[in-house]
């Protein structure tokens, strides 16, 4: 909570700037909450730099309509490598992973980890399998093995892979190796869209 507090002091100055550049960009809210499924199955809401349109959910269905073979992509991931909802500062904040800042506060509220599994959404239960018992024993992740392991050019079933390795294998020095190999994935903005 310590490091998380001094970063987000550091990352203040950032912040404002890219609100800024959120604003100027397009209408809607700086910020973007979502709920996501934290440890304990515990519902909550995990903070992000708007990095889409406002109407995201009407422009993603009409999308996914006009282009069925991208629905295959969204159902299998979860994502889509040339979403049409994201915003030109959003594509930037997310090769940066600096949409990722605001969790900073979910983690000073206790929801989050600095390391851990990336937090899910109820829909990707299913998905996660039998697996997501261990994932609900332990504190969701602003980073973790997933994301300096390949991120999102890996399949899902490898990123429920390297969340079980991780929760398995825990132990703070493991943490402090993620975090390193977290700085250098971020500035190579490897696996982001």
């Amino acid at each position: 909570m310590l490091f998380a507090l001094l970063l987000g002091f550091v990352a203040l100055p950032f912040g404002l700037l890219i609100a800024a550049a959120i604003v100027l960009e397009s209408r809607g809210p700086v910020l973007f909450a979502h709920t996501r499924i934290g440890r304990r199955s515990r519902r909550f809401r995990l903070w992000k730099f708007r990095s889409m349109v406002s109407n995201a959910d009407e422009v993603l269905q009409a999308y996914l309509d006009q282009h069925p073979g991208y629905a295959l992509e969204w159902r299998l991931a979860h994502k889509l490598r040339n979403d049409p909802r994201v915003t030109r500062v959003g594509r930037f904040l997310r090769k940066t992973s600096l949409d990722e800042l605001p969790q900073l506060w979910n983690i000073l509220r206790g929801e989050m980890s600095l390391v851990g599994p990336r937090p899910i959404v109820a829909e990707e239960i299913a998905k996660y399998g039998p697996p997501f018992l261990l994932y609900s024993q332990v504190l969701p992740g602003l980073t973790g093995l997933w994301q300096v392991s390949g991120r999102n050019d890996t399949t899902y079933r490898e990123r429920v892979e390297l969340d079980s390795r991780y929760i398995r294998a825990w132990t703070a020095t493991l943490d402090l190796r993620v975090l390193l190999k977290t700085v250098r994935v971020v500035l190579r903005a490897h696996g982001a869209y």
